[in-house]
C-alpha cells in the first residue's frame, strides 16, 4: 500500500489509544477494556490479518524536513501521555469510582500505551532537531523513571550498536531477563560516563547535568503521584513505570538480538548498516509505534522523520510483528528456537 501522506493514518491509530484509556477511566465497564483491546488485541489481530503492508510513502527523499507536520502529532501524543498519566493515577486512587478489576485493566492499558506508543514517540522526539522537541522526549522518559535512556540511546546505543560496548544490543543466546538487568544497569552507567565526558565542555553549572534532571525529575513525578492519589498514586506510578520499561527493553532486545558488527583490521567495527537491526513493518503495530519497527533505516538515518523511513528486502525481517515477538521473548527457550538460526544466517551475509 503506497500513499502520499500517511500522517492521518498514524494519527487515528495512535490517538485512539489514549482517548479510549481516558474514556475508560471515567466510564468504567466495557470502556475500561477498550484501550487494552485496541493496543493489545486488535493490533495483533490486524497485523496477522493484513500482514506486512503498512503504508509506504511515495516519492521518498532523505530530507529531514520532508514531513515537518509530523511534529504536531508527536507533541499531541506527548500531551496525551501526561494526561493519561494523571487521569489513570486519579482513577486508580478511587477518584472516578471504578471497581478493582477496572482499575487493574486501566493501569495495564496505560502501561501498554506508555511502553509502545509513548516510547516510540519519545524515541522520535529525542532525535528531532530543536531543543523543545528533544526536551519533550526527555520528559516523557523521565515520567516513567527512565530518563537516563535519553543519554544512553543517543550517546551510546547509536554509536556502539552491534558491538560489546552497547548494553542495548542483545547477544546471541542471551535471554530477555538477563538482558534486562544487564542493559538497564549498563545503559545507566555508560550514559552517565558519556555525559560526564562531555559535560565540562558545555560550561554549565553542575545542577544542569542531565542526570540531575533524570533523578530529580523522577522524584518529582513520584511526589506528584502522591499528591494526586496518596500511597495508591505512588504505587500506580511505579506500576506504570515498570510496565513501560519492560516493553522499552523488549523493543531493544528484539530489534537487535544476535546481530553484531564485524571488527575490521584497523580494530574498529564496520559501519552500522541495514543488516544490524531487525524489522517488522506490519500494518497496525507500525502505525501504533510510529514506524519504529522500521529500525534499520532509523539507525542509518536517525534524523529522518518516522513517516518517511524506508524499507528494503535486504533488511533482516522478524517472522511476526514487533508486539508478538516481544511477547515471545518472555519465553527464552521458545525465542531461541525461533530466532537463533535466523540471526546466524544474517551474521554470515557478505
Amino acid at each position: 500500500m503506497k500513499i502520499s501522506n500517511p500522517l492521518p493514518f498514524f494519527a487515528v491509530v495512535t490517538l485512539t489509544a489514549p482517548a479510549l484509556i481516558v474514556l475508560g477511566s471515567v466510564s468504567g465497564g466495557g470502556w475500561a477494556l477498550a484501550g487494552f483491546l485496541w493496543i493489545g488485541v486488535l493490533t495483533a489481530f490486524m497485523d496477522e490479518l493484513i500482514g506486512a503492508t503498512v503504508p509506504t510513502v511515495t516519492g521518498q527523499t532523505s530530507s529531514t524536513g520532508e514531513f515537518p507536520s509530523s511534529d504536531w502529532l508527536s507533541i499531541t501524543l506527548a500531551a496525551a501521555h501526561f494526561a493519561v498519566w494523571v487521569q489513570v493515577i486519579r482513577a486508580a486512587s478511587g477518584a472516578t469510582g471504578l471497581e478493582t478489576w477496572e482499575k487493574c485493566v486501566l493501569v495495564i492499558s496505560a502501561g501498554l500505551f506508555m511502553g509502545q506508543v509513548s516510547n516510540s514517540n519519545a524515541h522520535e522526539l529525542i532525535h528531532r532537531p530543536g531543543r523543545t522537541m528533544r526536551r519533550a522526549g526527555r520528559w516523557l522518559y523521565i515520567s516513567v523513571l527512565f530518563g537516563h535512556h535519553f543519554s544512553a540511546h543517543t550517546l551510546v546505543h547509536h554509536i556502539h550498536v552491534g558491538t560489546e560496548n552497547d548494553p542495548s544490543t542483545a547477544r546471541l543466546g542471551e535471554g530477555y531477563y538477563s538482558f534486562f538487568f544487564r542493559a538497564w544497569k549498563g545503559g545507566f552507567v555508560k550514559g552517565l560516563h558519556a555525559e560526564n565526558k562531555r559535560f565540562p565542555r558545555l560550561n554549565r553549572p553542575s545542577w544542569r547535568h542531565p542526570y540531575v534532571a533524570y533523578v530529580g525529575g523522577a522524584l518529582a513525578f513520584i511526589v506528584a503521584a502522591y499528591f494526586i492519589g496518596g500511597g495508591t498514586g505512588v504505587f500506580t506510578a511505579l506500576c506504570l513505570a515498570a510496565l513501560a520499561q519492560i516493553q522499552m527493553m523488549q523493543a531493544d532486545y528484539v530489534q537487535h538480538y544476535g546481530l553484531s558488527r564485524q571488527i575490521l583490521p584497523n580494530g574498529r567495527p564496520e559501519p552500522a548498516g541495514d543488516r544490524h537491526s531487525w524489522n517488522a513493518p506490519h500494518f497496525m503495530s507500525s502505525a501504533l509505534m510510529l514506524n519504529a519497527p522500521r529500525h534499520s533505516d532509523h539507525h542509518a538515518n536517525p534524523l529522518r522523520p518516522f513517516p518517511s523511513l524506508r524499507l528494503s528486502h535486504d533488511m533482516p525481517m522478524l517472522p511476526r510483528s514487533l508486539p508478538v515477538m516481544a511477547a515471545l521473548a518472555l519465553v527464552p527457550s521458545l525465542w531461541r528456537r525461533v530466532m537463533d538460526h535466523r540471526a546466524l544466517q544474517w551474521q554470515h551475509v557478505d
